[in-house]
């Protein structure tokens, strides 16, 4: 027979059941959440809300309102410029060639919008806090200043992007199919952490409109966020044993975080970061003396990757093709990449390394296939049609293929001919060079053309039209691909190779990030899905319960000294408890509870009897 609770267990019991029906006013927490929040560092400018009040008045309802958009808007763009990271270098030198000197906007950039979300974001943990602490808002009017300056910012520098760099919004969408999984577990967490207050008002509530918008709005969230992976797609969430080899890679201007770019030092960094292929742009120099000499080059001037400026300082703007090799020659073509450091990552130079990079001057078309020939690596470059008036306007695919064929010991198997002009002239002179397209065809159209490789931007990744292409012997190679999350996602997909800033990163990737199966994945959703889900429940039942005695037992604040302030009701908890937990009544202290001796202290003497 189990024996009847003791006394004091019994006691205890009562004592706990009262410490959760007592509101606690945490002084010091308050104070510092509402002096940063509002400046409000005294007690008589903080009002707390009783049950059936608003948390704040018209005004300040707005401002929240308006705080909460300020925090989704910063998200969303630091999240779309984070993931823009891949063409970070892309941007700083569009803005070169626009502004014409050089300037790491794009981590400025990145830094300011960090800095606006972390203020924003910090400014709502304080509303929420004091949400739950049962406190009414009042936000200084120097945070409503600062929250539309982030508010501005957001907007119109994702307009200005959006305009100047559309494509990157393609990167976001891709982004999210790696991602996608994480986001939604902590957004999943977030909307769970925010049951509480959300709890805590609904039940405070008298208006049943009220109180059923924000219950609905929260529980269309929470649907939303739990049915999201549903309709989730990832190449990353495979089953064990499909996934293919790693894409090789191929070094974008050689390994330009490592060396000059299109310089030979850059190329055998790449050769030696474990690059299968290198990747360059060719143009023609002008003839003096001489036949015009193929030379590696990007850009349709000199001014950016030379010190053109200072040796002909009257010729910055001439395109690079109208100068004689001799004059290209002796131009420097390393020294700028130590001063501007464009990638950050000069500083990580060797002494050595930093001396031949100082030195390093044009690289011709031969040197180049020279050294692919010499280790055995693929190329692929872009031709540059010389501008009008340039001898070699009219010959210049026939000029590079002499030095492809007769001056370098380079195999024409190892060229990935990507130029489209004349390639039927191109097929007959030398059908052994691996004919390449840039353009996205039907694929009846490039097997009668002989392509054998799709040379395409990475927002075009599709696995789907990956398998098509290599289903009739077309490979599929991407460019620039240079972050961790984006070769991964190529990877995943069974694209074959990829054109790289950072070989030195990519080699050294052993698996995708990310990669699950479909068993791991559905396990992770269902699980978060379901703990929430009981959390979520736990914590609208306790408020139920808790508000409904509180009602029940009208109670007002009696501060007390320390930290915490408890709060006595006019049946002087603790009480009585009559029955197992079921009623109270006045008058009977619980063991070893003070409170109750503290409270009939407190309690006038009843006035003696004549």
């Amino acid at each position: 027979m189990a024996s009847p609770l003791s006394p004091l267990g019994f006691g205890r019991l009562c004592g706990l059941r009262g410490k959760l029906l007592r509101r606690y006013d945490h002084r010091p927490l308050v104070a510092c959440l509402s002096g940063l929040y509002g400046c409000r560092w005294r007690r008589w400018e903080r009002s707390r809300m009783r049950p059936g009040d608003c948390c704040c008045d018209k005004l300040e309802g707005a401002s929240f309102a308006l705080l909460v958009a300020a925090f989704c808007l910063t998200f969303v763009f630091l999240f779309f410029w984070g993931q823009a990271e891949n063409d970070y270098n892309d941007f700083d030198w569009f803005n070169f060639g626009n502004l014409g000197f050089w300037f790491p906007w794009s981590v400025v950039l990145l830094v300011i919008a960090a800095g606006f979300f972390t203020y924003v974001t910090v400014l709502v943990l304080l509303a929420v806090c004091l949400l739950s602490e049962g406190q009414k808002l009042y936000l200084h009017w120097s945070h409503k200043i600062g929250i539309l300056v982030s508010l501005t910012f957001s907007v119109v520098a994702t307009a200005v992007l959006s305009d100047l760099w559309s494509k990157e919004w393609t990167t976001l969408l891709l982004s999210f199919q790696v991602t996608a999984p994480y986001l939604h577990l902590g957004g999943v967490l977030l909307v769970t952490a925010l049951a509480w207050p959300i709890a805590f008002y609904f039940f405070r509530m008298k208006g049943r409109g009220r109180r059923g918008l924000i219950l609905g709005v929260y529980l269309s969230v929470l649907s939303a966020l739990y049915l999201v992976p549903l309709g989730l797609y990832s190449p990353c969430i495979k089953e064990d044993g499909t996934l293919g080899p790693a894409p090789t890679l191929i070094g974008h201007r050689g390994a330009p975080m490592l060396a000059p770019e299109n310089t030979l030092m850059s190329f055998e960094k790449a050769v030696e970061a474990g690059s299968d292929g290198l990747e360059t742009d060719v143009t023609i120099s002008s003839h003096c003396s001489v036949d015009g000499i193929p030379f590696l080059m990007h850009d349709h001037t000199l001014r950016r990757t030379t010190n053109v400026h200072r040796a002909f300082p009257n010729r910055t703007d001439t395109p690079a093709a109208m100068f004689t090799w001799a004059e290209l020659e002796s131009l420097n073509a390393g020294a700028w990449f130590l001063s501007l450091d464009p990638f950050g990552t000069a500083g990580s130079l060797g002494a050595a390394d930093r001396l031949q990079a100082a030195q390093q001057t044009v690289c011709s078309l031969q040197a180049f296939l020279q050294l692919a020939a010499r280790t055995d690596r693929r190329v692929i470059f872009d031709l540059y049609r010389p501008p009008k008036g340039h001898p070699f306007r009219d010959s210049w695919i026939q000029r590079t293929l002499e030095v492809v064929q007769n001056e370098s010991s380079i195999r024409s198997s190892q060229v990935l001919w990507l130029p489209s002009d004349q390639r039927s002239l191109v097929q007959d002179l030398d059908p052994e060079l691996q004919q390449t397209s840039g353009t996205r065809l039907p694929l009846e159209e490039l097997q009668s053309s002989g392509i054998v490789t799709l040379n395409l931007h990475y927002s075009a990744m599709s696995p789907r039209l990956t398998s098509e292409y290599a289903s009739v012997n077309i490979t599929t190679n991407l460019y620039v691909v240079s972050q961790p999350w984006l070769f991964s996602l190529a990877w995943c997909s069974g694209v074959h190779s990829v054109t790289t800033n950072a070989p030195q990163l990519l080699a050294s990737l052993s698996s995708p990030l990310f990669l699950m199966s479909p068993d791991e994945y559905d396990l992770m959703w269902i699980l978060t899905d379901l703990l929430s889900l009981v959390l979520i429940f736990t914590i609208f039942i306790f408020h139920w319960w808790r508000e409904r005695r509180l009602t029940s037992c009208p109670s007002g604040v009696t501060p007390k000294n320390g930290t915490y302030s408890q709060f006595s009701t006019e049946l002087h908890l603790p009480v009585r408890c009559s029955g197992p937990m079921t009623s109270c009544s006045p008058g009977h202290s619980l063991p070893g509870d003070s409170s109750t001796t503290s409270a009939r202290q407190q309690a006038p003497s009843p006035p003696s009897s004549k």
